[in-house]
């Protein structure tokens, strides 16, 4: 009997532990995909195909594959910068970033504040500006200051949380690297017909030595605020 009682008292134990090994799996499973769809969950074929801002951020595009091409793979920097349209806005901004045309170590970014991008109207929410002078190619990995053909009005939303992000995966990159690397990056502002405010950026990138084993994206990113309403085709803006 004593030898009956053991074996169930082992038993129990043997099914709480699996329980709560369980339990534990459970949980994890669900933190992981919580925190890897709360950003960008979804995939759109084409730039044409990516809808209005629901409640992310930023949203892949061609299955995070840029379009950049075979010819396109080159070890030689270069930065282009569109002319401005009709309307004064900016168009595609593509460099292929390397040391060579990143700021020096301790250099200080520039006074931008002379630049007024299209749909600039610049309000006060909450006690904190609404746009920042967003560039195309961030300064830290461009040496940009204020280049009317890299600076677009963005949200503060838009800029830090949804820009920068891409930026520092893409300046670590490059920095953490003991060879001269370089990474094609095209960001291109997608403006709905005569909107002087863009909707968003694409943004790709590829490294290029590693044929994109370090870096390789394609994403849209929502030019943004949440608690605001926004008019884009003036910038006006309300609560």
């Amino acid at each position: 009997m004593a030898k009956k009682k053991h074996k169930k008292k082992i038993e129990k134990i043997i099914i709480s532990i699996i329980t709560i090994l369980l339990i534990m799996l459970l949980t994890y499973i669900n933190e992981y995909i919580e925190k890897n769809t709360s950003i960008a969950a979804v995939n759109y074929k084409n730039i044409i195909d990516v809808p209005e801002y629901t409640d992310k951020i930023y949203v892949t595009v061609n299955d995070n594959v840029p379009y950049f091409e075979e010819k396109d793979y080159t070890m030689e920097a270069f930065e282009k910068y569109s002319e401005l349209d009709e309307m004064g806005r900016c168009g595609t901004a593509y460099a292929n970033i390397c040391k060579e045309i990143m700021p020096p170590d301790g250099d200080e970014r520039g006074d931008i504040s002379s630049v007024k991008p299209t749909g600039w109207v610049q309000k006060q929410y909450n006690g904190e500006y609404l746009y920042n002078r967003c560039h195309l190619i961030g300064y830290q990995l461009s040496d940009e200051d204020a280049n009317k053909q890299n600076l677009i009005t963005g949200t503060r939303y838009f800029n830090v949380s949804g820009m920068l992000p891409f930026e520092n995966e893409v300046a670590d990159y490059i920095n953490s690297s003991k060879e001269d690397v370089h990474v094609l990056y095209r960001v291109t502002p997608i403006y709905k017909d005569d909107n002087l405010l863009a909707s968003g950026v694409e943004i790709e990138a590829y490294s290029v030595e590693d044929k994109g084993e370090g870096i390789c994206f394609n994403v849209f990113v929502y030019n943004v605020q949440p608690g605001i309403n926004i008019n884009y085709k003036t910038g006006e803006s309300s609560q």
